[in-house]
């Protein structure tokens, strides 16, 4: 939709649907960004006639609290003036609720330094009718402004586009496209009820599919369910409940009463063993459900022919038996125990001496609990079916016949709710005898959840002297007759099978451990996969180069973000989650957890500023400080005591807090002191002699030495000290002893093959080489430092430098000034794609870094591919010298050094070489 009579439309700039934690709230929430346009300057309280019209058209709008927390609330704001992002947000709310979601929470904010644009966000219970409601409240409003201020430009964006919705500009039309998008997203009954039940339990749920297969918990601990098949419903006792026949015979073995029959597979055999059973008889398919093919009350062989033919489609079999005497009783059994009774009701109707058995339906029909299959608690009565026609047929009636006052017509002889029963809770008085015996039938057949059907005169007394018997064991019998019966009290039968698959005391959750941070991410998740297996678990990792189980790299390529996560979650042999959080994916979509055990943010330093919103060092902050207020009340969230952004983040973090600093021994600062000898959680480094130690309840603990740790070159890289550090208390965090953590450190090499791109040194050519993803100014000074270090005392140190395109100016020539104060030769070079900018940007803008820093031209070269640039360090250097790499493509840039032969050169360049003019 686009009208655009205003000279600057409203328009639709991007959008998401947050699943997790995220920057502004822990709620699952769309987000809607839009340009208000012109309209920034037409609050309500300007717009005549607005307010009214919209209450006219929303009235419920009036239950609103909005931030005056009370009823009317967002109805005062709406005559006071609010701006129509803000009405959107609380339209799209309503029209959810009004369509049955609960949906209560939303906010919008406007976007820092761009004067009328808005984040309108909201909750939802569907992502699809989520984004639709945003589309429609979009819309609906639009309809209400005067004429010469409509205008909304590219709504369409927020839905896939199969349908016109252009003209959807009321309430009316817009709730019940809302209403279906739901229903085609929604769980059925059954499944709804136990993913309630687990959510209960803090047990996480994962849908798996578009229908009804779910996850419950996280990694080796997960369970998995298809509405109440469990993934512990065997395959053979499922295969004998669906035989009839075969599930008959194995309880008449063991003595459960059940009905006499036979199998046939023609109507005229059909006719030809009925003559040995008593009638009336049943006429059903082998393997059939729901009810469907099911005639019951036979008598003659022209019923038997008819019923046959109706039961041959849904099998090929079809079972011909006495019918038992009694009333039609679902028992549900779950782990060997009686759950729930209900006595089912076919469908019928009672006259009333005036109206049409059609009318009679449609009123039934009315009642708000009646819905199409197995959305609602009823289903709806059909007539338009041979079944429905066959039995009023029966009883001499057609779908116009006019009942006499109080005559009961049936209108089905099964009593499935599928076909529009209803249900009577009978738990509280069915016989001590007739729970055995369901029991035991279930027991029989193997299934961990069971629905027994039961014929009993009155259930209350044993079938034993009434007669009556089993019809029917059911896998994956339906719950909403026990979870919302028509009569008597309903039973919350979830629970007991979420309790069965999760018994008190079992855990769903596997640790997660979550860090995020400017620097140092990978390497700090590659030390605590170090020490989770050293403790023998498996561990699922993700960072910026791939998802890792165990040694086992299964995703390759940048995977920070929630969908790797969720990857690792799912993964049934994982027992630990070490999970990189990256800023985009944060910001994308909020975080693949609800909660984390133990969160750790390392650094905020200046890089991928001016991005998604992004622009300051304290917006950065507030975005990686998601993660630690993600922290269980029972976790651990681990800070960085040495940087001031990160020491704001303890006041909102959860759990207990563990700072780690490399300031111990005697520069360890007052607060930390403090901090420690309180009881407190810290990990420090001291400077004089190495030692890492960790302090809780007033005891400490040794790590190791911060020189045994190979990836620290004997101390010397300070920033994987720092590294260490977090990790320790991490582990620590989530149970590792400390000997333990110090044991699995002191085996942490940094090599390519362990933590590749990250301070990975290779000695094979006569000269060294470091490998190192140093991508910001933060992480090249930390690299520079080290370097200083280290260096070889007569030879030259060459570093070839990058940055990607999207980041600003200011780092670019950061980078440029930071290599010409640590390194003596400098190679630049372009990024594969440099995400927008022009070519030969990036080498200009580092290289006016340099030279303002003082390094001549002489000193500086430029090249558009990486395998150029690392050519010309590796044909530049020679023995005694040290070669700094800092790729993009790190797995290339490794072969490619390891593969290394000096070659012909031009100017002291790679043969072939495109040489970019430092200059641009």
């Amino acid at each position: 939709m686009s009208v655009t009579t205003g000279s600057r439309p409203m328009r639709i700039l991007e959008h998401g649907v947050y699943r997790g934690p995220h920057l502004y709230s822990h709620r699952p929430m769309v987000r809607i960004q839009v340009d208000l346009g012109e309209m920034e300057s037409w609050p309500t309280d300007r717009l005549p006639g607005f307010a009214d019209a919209l209450i006219a058209a929303m009235p419920t709008l009036d239950s609103h609290h909005c931030s005056l927390g009370e009823r009317g609330g967002f109805l005062k704001r709406l005559h006071e003036g609010t701006w129509l992002g803000h009405v959107v947000e609380h339209v799209a709310l309503e029209i959810q609720a009004l369509a049955g979601a609960k949906t209560t929470r939303g906010k919008t904010r406007s976007v820092k330094g761009r004067p009328g644009v808005y984040n309108v966000m909201f909750a939802y219970d569907d992502e699809a009718a989520g984004l639709l409601a945003g589309r429609l409240a979009f819309q609906i409003v639009n309809a209400l402004l005067p004429e010469e201020r409509r205008g909304v430009e590219r709504l369409e964006t927020l839905t896939d586009g199969t349908a016109d919705l252009s003209g959807i500009t009321t309430v009316e039309a817009a709730v019940p496209l809302v209403k279906a998008a739901r229903r085609r997203g929604m769980f059925g009954p059954s499944t709804q009820a136990l993913v309630d039940a687990a959510r209960r339990r803090g047990i996480p749920v994962t849908r798996l599919n578009g229908q009804s297969l779910v996850q419950l918990g996280w990694g080796a601990r997960q369970r998995r369910l298809r509405a109440s098949v469990t993934d512990r419903t065997g395959l053979v006792a499922s295969e004998l409940a669906g035989d009839k026949a075969e599930a008959k015979a194995l309880l008449s073995a063991i003595g459960c009463p059940v009905a006499r029959g036979v199998v046939v597979r023609t109507a005229d055999r059909a006719i030809a063993e009925a003559k040995g059973l008593k009638r009336p008889l049943v006429v059903k398919p082998l393997d059939g459900n729901h009810g469907r093919g099911v005639t019951t009350g036979l008598r003659t062989e022209d019923e038997i022919r008819a019923a046959f033919e109706l039961a041959v489609p849904h099998s090929r079999h079809v079972i011909v038996e006495e019918e038992l005497p009694g009333r039609d009783h679902r028992i549900l059994v779950v782990d060997g125990q009686v759950v729930a009774v209900a006595e089912r009701v076919p469908a019928q109707v009672i006259g009333d001496g005036s109206r049409t058995i059609t009318e009679l339906v449609a009123e039934a029909n009315a009642d708000p609990r009646r819905g199409d299959g197995h959305e609602n608690t009823l289903t709806r009565i059909r007539l338009d079916d041979q079944a429905a026609r066959d039995i009023l047929e029966r009883q001499g009636m057609t779908v116009d016949s006019v009942p006499a006052a109080g005559q009961v017509v049936a209108l089905r002889t099964t009593a499935n709710l599928s076909s529009g029963g209803i249900a009577i809770d009978r738990t509280d008085q069915i016989h001590p005898d007739n729970a055995a015996i369901a029991r035991r039938a279930a027991l029989a057949v193997g299934l961990d959840v069971a629905g027994i059907d039961l014929l009993a005169p009155d259930i209350t007394r044993s079938i034993r002297e009434t007669g009556g018997g089993i019809v029917e064991v059911n896998a994956a019998p339906g719950l909403r007759m026990h979870l919302a019966p028509s009569e008597g009290q309903a039973r919350d039968v979830a629970e007991p099978i979420i309790r069965m698959m999760f018994p008190r005391g079992a855990r769903s959750r596997i640790p997660i451990l979550a860090v995020t941070g400017t620097n140092g991410k990978s390497t700090v998740g590659r030390m605590l996969s170090q020490i989770f297996r050293h403790t023998g678990r498996t561990v699922g990792l993700t960072n910026t180069s791939g998802v890792y189980i165990n040694d086992e790299q299964i995703a390759v390529g940048d995977s920070s973000g929630p969908k790797s996560a969720r990857m690792v979650l799912r993964d049934p042999t994982v027992e630990v989650a070490v999970l990189e959080c990256a800023r985009g994916g944060i910001l994308r979509e909020g975080l693949a957890f609800d909660s984390c055990d133990v969160g750790a943010v390392l650094n905020v330093q200046p890089d991928h500023l001016g991005i998604k919103g992004i622009d300051t060092l304290e917006d950065l902050a507030a975005v990686k400080s998601v993660v630690v207020e993600s922290v269980s009340r029972r976790g651990v969230s681990v800070l960085n005591a040495d940087d001031p952004l990160t020491l704001r983040m303890a006041e909102h973090s959860g759990g207990r807090t563990c700072w780690f600093s490399m300031r111990g021994g005697r520069e360890t600062p007052g607060f930390l002191l403090k901090h420690i000898g309180e009881g407190g959680l810290a990990v420090l480094h001291d400077p004089e002699n190495g030692e890492i130690t960790l302090h809780d309840a007033g005891a400490a603990h040794r790590v190791c030495n911060a020189r045994d740790i190979p990836a620290t070159l004997n101390g010397a890289a300070a920033f994987n000290v720092q590294n260490a550090l977090a990790a320790a208390g991490m582990a620590y965090g989530a149970g590792v002893e400390p000997t333990t953590i110090g044991a699995a450190l002191s085996g942490f090499a940094s090599t390519f093959e362990q933590n590749p791109g990250r301070l990975n040194v290779h000695d094979g050519h006569g000269f060294r080489v470091i490998l190192d993803y140093a991508h910001n100014p933060e992480g090249l000074r930390a690299l520079g430092r080290l370097v200083s270090a280290i260096r070889p005392p007569a030879g030259r140190t060459i570093a070839m430098l990058s940055v990607p395109g999207d980041r600003r100016d200011a780092e670019m020539l950061a980078m440029g000034e930071i290599g010409a104060e640590f390194f003596d030769q400098l190679v630049f070079r372009e990024t594969p794609d440099n995400r927008g900018r022009p070519a030969g940007d990036v080498i200009r803008l580092m290289s006016q870094g340099a030279e303002a820093a003082g390094c001549g031209p002489e000193r500086i070269r430029g090249y558009h591919r990486e395998e150029d640039a690392v050519a010309a360090c590796l044909e530049m250097a020679r023995p005694g010298d040290l070669v700094i790499l800092t790729p993009t493509r790190v797995e290339a840039v490794w072969r490619q050094m390891l593969d290394f032969r000096p070659a012909a050169s031009m100017d002291g360049g790679p043969a072939g070489a495109m040489l970019e003019p430092p200059h641009g």
